[in-house]
């Protein structure tokens, strides 16, 4: 896949350390061999693999929802063509494996990008693009150029993951949202049609604010899905936190600056730890979301609330 690669964020050799005591690993030991080798090259980029996965979520998660919420609106449109797009986009998404979806349309799109550069950059170029199984555009027409700093090629990889689990993911945010707006009651949006209001109106003013408190436990579940669905992101050429914890914590003979035994072990409980901690701070917030939503509105939450202060 041209241009897809996302590299990583530092090139320095794994001896290459913060300390100067760290110079010559082979002849220290300890709690100052310990600290060389955590502050190593490819520590760095493990600590930093984190706040990709942690910016991915931070921009996929509001991306996810605008295609759903566009989803969700046009299947319930009047006008029959946005109607269809938007229920085949919903059964079409969710009908198809993540990971066929993620190899496929990666590809897909970094050659249409790739295609349409070449188009206009490219207009004398004679070649075919297509050569067989081999797709090829003229060296300007590349994305990123290969002579783009890293940076670029980091940029390009990340916008590649977030359009691609944005549209994933906004598939399932579109089947929520579509059953939440089902689940207002029409009794609620009959009366602001008695007051005069247009269907625009109703729908910005009863529909949108009510379906929220429906759609959340759905959305909350989803949450949780694309925090567990980061590691795919090695499937888009992303260097992730569970790279870096396997290649870090296999065995590692003398031929290494730091060699150790299999320690992955270590590496996947500290995984597990921070997977862990993600999905309960999600839980907290989202309760917390859920019990505020739920305030005054006539669903089996808010009786119980309300019962509860009687």
């Amino acid at each position: 896949m041209a241009g897809a690669g996302f590299p990583s964020r530092l090139s320095k050799p794994e001896s290459a350390s913060m300390f100067a005591a760290c110079a010559n690993p082979k002849v220290i030991e300890g709690l100052t061999w310990l600290s060389c080798y955590l502050t190593s090259g490819k520590h760095l980029d493990f600590y930093w693999s984190f706040a990709v996965v942690l910016a991915l979520l931070a921009v996929t998660a509001p991306a996810a929802l605008a295609f759903g919420f566009g989803g969700a609106t046009a299947a319930r449109s009047q006008f029959l063509p946005a109607r269809w797009f938007g229920k085949v986009y919903i059964a079409m998404v969710r009908g198809i494996p993540d990971i066929i979806f993620f190899l496929f349309f990666v590809i897909a799109l970094d050659q249409a990008i790739e295609w349409s550069k070449h188009q206009i950059v490219c207009p004398d170029w004679t070649e075919p693009v297509r050569q067989g199984l081999e797709f090829k555009v003229c060296p300007a027409a590349k994305v990123p150029l290969s002579s783009s700093a890293a940076i670029w090629h980091q940029a390009y990889g990340f916008f590649l993951a977030v359009v691609t689990f944005a549209i994933v993911f906004g598939a399932f945010v579109a089947n929520v949202l579509y059953g939440a707006m089902q689940a207002v009651p029409r009794a609620q949006l009959e009366t602001g049609e008695a007051y005069g209001m247009s269907n625009a109106q109703v729908f910005r003013r009863i529909l949108i604010p009510q379906m929220w408190v429906y759609a959340l436990p759905g959305l909350s579940n989803l949450w949780m899905i694309l925090i567990k669905a980061t590691p795919l992101l090695f499937l888009l050429g992303v260097k992730d936190i569970v790279y870096y914890a396997r290649e870090l914590g296999g065995t590692k003979t003398q031929a290494f600056e730091y060699p150790h035994g299999d320690w992955r072990l270590y590496y996947f409980l500290g995984l597990l730890g921070f997977y862990l901690l993600m999905t309960r701070l999600s839980e907290i917030v989202l309760n917390r979301l859920s019990a505020r939503l739920s305030q005054g509105q006539a669903t089996a939450a808010g009786e119980a609330m309300r019962r509860a202060g009687a």
